[in-house]
């Protein structure tokens, strides 16, 4: 009974780990260094954070009311425009001393985390607050009706084409070189803006009383709310917080990548979503182990296999990851998970 699982989860690291090793030996034989994985590990590990700041939303918000909130990724869209909007406002493009561009980047990364929080809590109390006994169905389709509302603001807004945005932070220069593997600024920056935010909300959700609230409603709305917790305010409070990751996402999507274009929301959401179920949906610790594989599966397959085949080799790798974990790679925490 025991060498079932451990048969699984060996034959499971072996098969994430065909990929990378293939192309390593490939590397070794023909260039004789890793360099080049090396160098694709690292921006995918830039854009999976990107992605798992954005998993972070769909997974807490799920976790506590078990809805799919669609619209999450096109709140992420909104905190990019946002971010894009503030450039221009507080002239960053023209700032030459680096404290001034430093000072007026948190500045954009507050207000956007807060615009797309404020957006996000707002949906919640509109949509799906007042759908909460209704049907499972009704809140889904008021989830995607909320999706497309926002994707026509943000093309309303910035129009169908993609805008370049400036780059600020000179994304693709290299900030440093260790063993032939090359760390640009937007590497650094999506990575160490992250890692903070992460630790952040994991510290929140499971030491403070507010976190401890979170959870006790995620687990059993009814008995939260008969130990006198306020469970209208937690969801809304989840809301907020996942709104506010989105933002943060937001701006360093519209850094390191200096493009933003109003369907932006609906890959992000997929894969964010993606990256949330791979890991073990209602677990934040899979949610961003979901978003770091899924950006080095992308990377890897964008730069040695094409681009046109990426989506099929990640929903290919979800599809494997299911069958031998059905609850993700770190399990699932819902109600029925227990």
């Amino acid at each position: 009974m025991l060498a079932g699982p451990r048969v699984s989860t060996a034959a499971l690291i072996a098969f994430l780990l065909v990929m990378p090793v293939s192309f390593g030996i490939h590397d070794l034989a023909t260039d004789g260094s890793l360099s080049h994985l090396g160098n694709n590990l690292v921006a995918g590990l830039s854009n999976g954070a990107i992605w798992a700041l954005v998993a972070l939303g769909y997974t807490l918000v799920y976790g506590i009311i078990e809805l799919i909130n669609f619209a999450h990724g096109d709140v992420f869209m909104i905190g990019s425009f946002v971010a894009f909007a503030l450039f221009g406002t507080l002239g960053l493009g023209l700032a030459t001393a680096v404290p001034l561009l430093i000072g007026g980047l948190l500045l954009t990364l507050a207000i956007s985390a807060i615009a797309s929080g404020a957006l996000n809590t707002m949906i919640e109390r509109a949509g799906y607050r007042p759908l909460r006994d209704a049907p499972r169905l009704a809140p889904l389709i008021t989830a995607v009706g909320f999706s497309f509302i926002l994707q026509n603001v943000g093309l309303l807004w910035l129009g169908g084409s993609q805008q370049g945005v400036p780059d600020l932070i000179s994304s693709q220069h290299e900030l440093f070189e260790l063993a032939g593997v090359s760390v640009t600024n937007g590497d650094a920056l999506a990575i160490l803006t992250t890692a903070p935010l992460v630790l952040a909300l994991t510290f929140f959700i499971s030491r403070t009383r507010t976190g401890k609230a979170m959870r006790a409603t995620a687990q059993d709305p009814d008995a939260a709310r008969l130990m006198g917790i306020n469970v209208d305010s937690t969801i809304s409070l989840t809301f907020l917080i996942g709104g506010l990751l989105a933002g943060a996402a937001g701006l360093i999507y519209a850094l390191y990548q200096t493009t933003i274009w109003f369907n932006q929301g609906f890959t992000a959401g997929l894969i964010a979503f993606t990256a949330a179920v791979m890991g073990g949906i209602g677990n934040l610790r899979g949610a961003v182990l979901g978003g770091l594989l899924i950006g080095c599966i992308q990377q890897i397959s964008d730069n040695r296999i094409g681009a046109e085949w990426t989506p099929a080799i990640v929903f290919g790798y979800l599809v494997l990851i299911m069958v031998v974990r059905p609850r993700g790679l770190l399990g699932e925490e819902t109600r029925q998970a227990g």
